[in-house]
């Protein structure tokens, strides 16, 4: 997988790319904290997918996107509250979250969830994010009105 990105005062963008396993490879891009737009490639009988593919790469890099290295990435936690140690049923909800956290920061362009933790009246959801403001906006919105709005907080490890 390949994610790229052009942020700057004025626009916050994404464009990514993955190999499907089948010869095809899906792109997927839109605005920073949206689900964007996607689309597959496939091979055609003059040109291959990864040369398509490579095209689309170094227009995108011509245009000032580039890839943000995982050590400028934010730690965003997703807190809640647990009794002591915490129970199955809390450990079961946390993985149930790190699975939505996967797919919600992963199609709006955001990043990825990098598991949990869980003992001394807390559980965490770790997520490494592009941008900690607008991460934070999505993963609210998407919590509404399920069993994971009860959390305590969410906020940068690193602040």
């Amino acid at each position: 997988m390949l994610k790229l990105y052009k942020i700057t005062d004025n626009e916050k963008l994404y464009w990514e790319t993955w190999d499907n396993d089948d010869g095809t490879h899906t792109v997927h891009w839109g605005e920073l904290g949206t689900e964007g737009q996607s689309k597959t490639v496939k091979s055609s009988l003059f040109k291959k997918t990864t040369d398509l593919i490579q095209k689309e790469i170094d227009n995108f890099v011509s245009e000032g996107y580039h890839p943000v290295e995982p050590e400028d990435h934010y730690t965003l936690l997703i807190e809640y509250e647990v009794d002591g140690m915490g129970n199955g049923e809390d450990v079961e909800k946390r993985h149930r979250l790190e699975d939505r956290m996967n797919e919600t920061l992963g199609w709006t362009g955001l990043g990825a969830c990098d598991g949990g933790s869980i003992g001394s009246g807390t559980m965490e959801v770790c997520n490494f994010v592009v941008d900690f403001e607008v991460a934070k906006r999505v993963i609210e919105n998407d919590l509404k009105g399920t069993e994971f709005e009860n959390f305590t907080r969410i906020y940068d490890e690193n602040a």
